[in-house]
């Protein structure tokens, strides 16, 4: 008797563990060349699924995500996923220095999970100059249906992918860049896959939610709707003090979700994107439409203030929603970072040099070179020669810090490591006349500080240290800094990147790597199966008792 209790015990654990097994969701994606006429000028674009933009990801927290592409390219292809943290598992990260590329002909499959993430992102082709292409789409990760929302549910949802674009083919770009010369200023904006054109229904008295990512490869866009406030709700899977606004700024690689209410007389009206802080100015409209309604939009829209501080003040109005829950029921603001002592101080000052008579872009005079093999691979083989360990320092020299004499530019394949559950603050510096922007795969990050002038110590007291925003892409303003507090919980090789995609091209990009010494699955899931091998661990095995 007590035998088949016993028995009957573990089958209900199994099954119990079954059904606690998040969902699978499958896609079936086919990348291809196709003619595109996004500016009125044909034009060799990536389709995926013949689609452009891609099609759209639309997942709830911890479901899986199982997306085989097939690659119909006539060269290598990777795709990306921002803001998706790879839980455990930079195996799936899709950038060169942790995957493979899809040979042409051939496919990969990327096994996901949306693990303990809501909100707002996009894909993108991390390889060559791809991304000037198209490749991309949106992912949207929902809250669970127990997990409380701090807003009602909308009457609909919307993708809006914003971009600069070039009428000039993704090679010419990437051939300009490698002659050493520099990129003309983009040709246009598109707002999902358009110059002109898009437009979003809305009914009379409804509420509805925009997801707002900019795809583009340099430009700042303002975002704004005539007539419209915009309340700003998530920022890169953050729920956020609930703030009107009349315009918004969204950085390059950023993305965000505003709640916009259809309060006004019904007729159509104008959705101006438009460039900030660019020498040659851009802007693309698309429609708001009144279900019923035929009086085309009509009257002046000027774009919002382009100045650094007005942008500035902006950035720092958004800020925690402390008291709504994220991806799990706890409120947002039982995680005190402020609390927490910081491991390890990091500054990551961007500069720019010549090297051999071409341009390159350099973090802390380290200009990123890839390498014959995935960093990830290497590191897990233990194959030597790959990439320097240590290769960037933790500080800029001083006078590149603040834009004075230029130090020498080095190129190295460069990784930074770190130790897993430190918590560290890095501060990214920017002694030029542009805004920069900066990603971190794998991580969200407490954005703590930003401001013009030079950093210090003393910036510190400063810090918000109660309420900051958590997200995976910040701006960084001319001669300016921002700080940021991470707490190093996600083991993995990451890849540290200028969203300015000419700057990451040649040069302003490092890895990250975050180390255990302890090799459990509990910190890191183990080499997929189906593991692509390239370069020097061609041929190696994927059992992890025979590598």
């Amino acid at each position: 008797m007590a035998g088949a209790l016993a028995v009957l015990a573990c089958i209900c654990l199994l099954v119990a563990a079954a059904e606690a097994e998040a969902p699978y969701r499958f896609y079936d994606w086919v990348v291809t060349y196709g003619d595109i006429n996004p500016l009125r000028a044909r034009q060799q674009g990536i389709l995926i699924n013949g689609q452009f933009p891609g099609p759209e990801i639309d997942c709830q927290t911890n479901e899986n995500l199982i997306v085989n592409v097939h690659n119909r390219l006539p060269e290598p292809f990777l795709l990306s996923w921002n803001g998706l943290q790879q839980r455990k598992s930079s195996w799936q990260d899709g950038v060169a220095g942790t995957n493979c590329p899809i040979p042409p002909g051939k496919n990969f499959t990327y096994h996901m999970q949306a693990k303990d993430q809501i909100g707002s992102y996009f894909y993108f082709p991390s390889l060559a100059f791809h991304k000037a292409a198209g490749g991309f789409g949106a992912l949207r990760i929902h809250s669970r249906p127990k997990v409380p929302v701090p807003f009602p549910p909308p009457a609909d949802e919307y993708t809006v992918l914003i971009g600069d674009w070039y009428k000039s083919s993704h090679k010419a770009l990437q051939a300009t860049l490698d002659s050493g010369k520099d990129l003309p200023s983009p040709d246009g904006i598109l707002i999902n896959g358009k110059g002109h054109g898009a437009n979003f229904t809305v009914e009379q008295g409804k509420t509805y939610r925009l997801r707002i990512s900019n795809v583009g490869l340099q430009n700042t866009l303002n975002f704004m709707i005539q007539g419209h406030s915009m309340t700003l709700v998530e920022v890169e899977g953050t729920h956020t003090v609930q703030n009107s606004y009349s315009s918004l700024d969204v950085h390059a690689g950023q993305s965000l979700s505003v709640l916009v209410t259809a309060n006004r007389p019904p007729r159509q009206y104008r959705i101006v994107v438009s460039t900030r802080f660019a020498t040659h100015a851009l802007n693309s409209t698309a429609v708001l439409r009144y279900a019923g309604a035929s009086r085309p939009a009509s009257g002046a829209l000027h774009a919002g203030r382009g100045d650094v501080h007005s942008s500035l003040n902006q950035a720092r109005s958004i800020r925690t929603n402390l008291t709504a829950s994220g991806p799990r029921p706890n409120p947002q603001g039982s995680y005190h970072y402020g609390s927490i002592n910081v491991t390890r101080t990091v500054r990551l000052a961007s500069s720019a040099a010549r090297v051999g008579g071409k341009r390159r872009y350099a973090v802390n005079g380290v200009s990123f070179v890839d390498a014959d093999t995935p960093l990830k691979l290497a590191d897990y083989y233990n194959i030597s020669g790959v990439f320097r360990l240590g290769g960037i320092p933790d500080a800029p020299q001083a006078a590149a810090s603040r834009g004075g004499a230029a130090a020498a530019v080095r190129t190295v394949t460069a990784v930074m490591d770190s130790d897993h559950r430190d918590f560290i603050e890095i501060v990214f510096e920017n002694g030029e006349d542009t805004v920069q922007s900066w990603h971190l795969d794998g991580y969200s990050a407490f954005v703590v500080g930003m401001d013009v002038g030079t950093w210090s110590t003393k910036s510190r007291k400063g810090y918000n240290l109660v309420d900051a925003v958590a997200r995976c892409t910040v701006q960084v303003y001319p001669r300016g800094w921002t700080a940021i507090l991470m707490a190093l919980d996600n083991v993995g090789m990451w890849n540290v990147r200028s969203e300015v995609w000419a700057r990451r091209y040649l040069g302003q990009q490092f890895y990250l790597r975050v180390y255990t010494p302890s090799h459990s699955y509990r910190d890191e899931l183990p080499i997929p199966d189906n593991a692509l091998l390239c370069g020097r661990a061609t041929g190696r095995s994927r059992h992890p008792l025979s590598r």
